[in-house]
């Protein structure tokens, strides 16, 4: 187990605004996973975190298995290698928030560690935002600005770098 906090259902409440008998009772039918630690439950982070992306209805959340290279780790999901930063072994669930996704034509010079080469498969266009869908040997949805989506000419079947950091990516079991 990593360095992460446990919350009681009681903390998890009060975070969420709810009362603690919901809690329990997410727990129960399994919205919200726990530990059992003696006789208590208790939450990590990465376990609140999960049910939040969720809730959300997020996308870009994959099951993985961490593999080790020397020394770094990824989330491996079918061929594709993810470099994650965590403690977690085995078979994990990632998340990737389609915000922390940064799209460009080129590869550039910069700090983060994954940079998957992709093809546009679908555009939604809302408001002021546009869901990219990509194709990098899994499914991958970014979330850009109107502008950004028309100042790029992206559309379908345009090839792109999708590039995210190593610590945008949450692992959870």
């Amino acid at each position: 187990m990593n360095n992460d906090i446990l919350y009681t259902p009681e903390e998890i409440a009060h975070k969420l605004k709810i009362s603690k008998y919901t809690v329990y009772e997410m727990i129960k039918r399994g919205d919200i996973n726990a530990h059992k630690v003696g006789r208590s439950l208790r939450i990590s982070g990465e376990q609140l975190d999960a049910y939040l992306n969720n809730t959300k209805g997020l996308s870009n959340i994959y099951s993985a298995t961490i593999i080790e290279e020397g020394r770094d780790k990824y989330a491996q999901i079918n061929s594709v290698k993810i470099y994650v930063n965590t403690n977690l072994t085995g078979n994990v669930k990632i998340s990737i928030q389609p915000e922390d996704i940064i799209l460009s034509t080129v590869v550039f010079s910069n700090s983060a560690r994954n940079i998957l080469k992709s093809v546009v498969t679908n555009i939604i266009i809302e408001d002021q935002s546009a869901q990219i869908f990509l194709d990098a040997g899994i499914q991958l949805i970014a979330l850009i600005t109107k502008k950004s989506l028309e100042e790029m000419q992206i559309q379908k079947g345009t090839e792109l770098y999708a590039i995210f950091k190593t610590m945008s990516i949450k692992v959870f079991k």
